[in-house]
């Protein structure tokens, strides 16, 4: 078994070797199970995937931080990999309740999370620039206190709410990586050239997510533009719920069950998770 100081110093040093890797995203303890037996380094929570799994909304501020830490707990006690969590806005807008989040994310066995500068209210969606950097500076005094290797990512959410402003979402992250964030994201970036003018500017690993429609790079193409860690977010999530949408249309337009000659065999989903036990 490897401890969280293990856990810690393996996360951290994935980002610190050549060339980029993928960290998908599991919902629950099962799906984590099923990725850490396909092989992968690391594996990150989505904050998507919990709310659908909730029957809620994302980015809404309707998944309180007792629950996301709890999801994160269960992924993370189920596989010996690396887990970092989606941490939205760190559930408060004060710095103190950022670093408050960052402890306890390392209580419930984390080893790495993302704080993003979005507000969660349509009114006003991102944080004044100042006051994102306050949150980020008081989420890096949090994990720089911890005993092990925390890496913290920190996320400029711009793009995603209708701002492509890349000279302020770069602006945004420099300032996040002057208060000492690890990791770098701003996700939404829809084309290579952002990607690499992104990466470019910034003096530090760049995560960025793919699956979004729309966007369809490759991970070697992310590579060649100097990508470190390549995110899912919620894309395996809603491919498993678009397989369980199509099944359900299916049975109850055509009374038919073809679906099922595609779906893994229950032996199949046993093997994945006796391979991780």
């Amino acid at each position: 078994m490897f401890s969280q100081s293990d856990k810690g110093h393996a996360f951290k040093a994935l980002h610190e070797m050549p060339g980029c890797f993928v960290i998908p995203n599991p919902w629950d303890a099962g799906s984590a199970k099923i990725l850490t037996s396909r092989g992968f380094k690391a594996l990150a929570t989505t904050s998507a995937g919990l709310a659908f799994a909730l029957g809620r909304r994302d980015c809404a501020n309707l998944v309180s931080r007792e629950e996301a830490l709890r999801n994160a707990a269960d992924i993370a006690s189920a596989s010996e990999l690396p887990v970092t969590a989606d941490l939205e806005n760190g559930f408060g807008e004060e710095p103190s309740v950022v670093g408050d989040t960052i402890r306890l994310a390392a209580e419930v066995g984390l080893v790495g999370c993302s704080i993003e500068d979005a507000t969660g209210e349509p009114e006003k969606p991102i944080y004044e620039f100042r006051r994102s950097v306050e949150r980020i500076v008081a989420a890096v005094e949090a994990a720089r206190a911890l005993a092990f290797p925390f890496v913290l990512t920190a996320r400029a959410e711009n793009f995603l709410h209708g701002n492509h402003d890349l000279h302020d979402t770069i602006a945004r992250l420099q300032a996040y990586r002057e208060a000492g964030a690890d990791v770098l994201y701003a996700p939404g970036l829809r084309s290579l050239e952002d990607i690499g003018t992104v990466v470019r500017e910034i003096e530090g690993p760049v995560n960025v997510v793919m699956g979004l429609s729309g966007v369809a790079l490759s991970v070697a193409e992310l590579a060649e533009v100097g990508v470190k860690r390549i995110s899912l977010g919620s894309a395996l999530n809603r491919a498993a719920l678009g397989a369980f949408i199509r099944a359900a249309k299916e049975v109850q337009e055509l009374g038919t069950f073809e679906f099922s000659r595609t779906a893994p065999s229950v032996q199949e989903i046993y093997q994945s998770f006796e391979s991780t036990s």
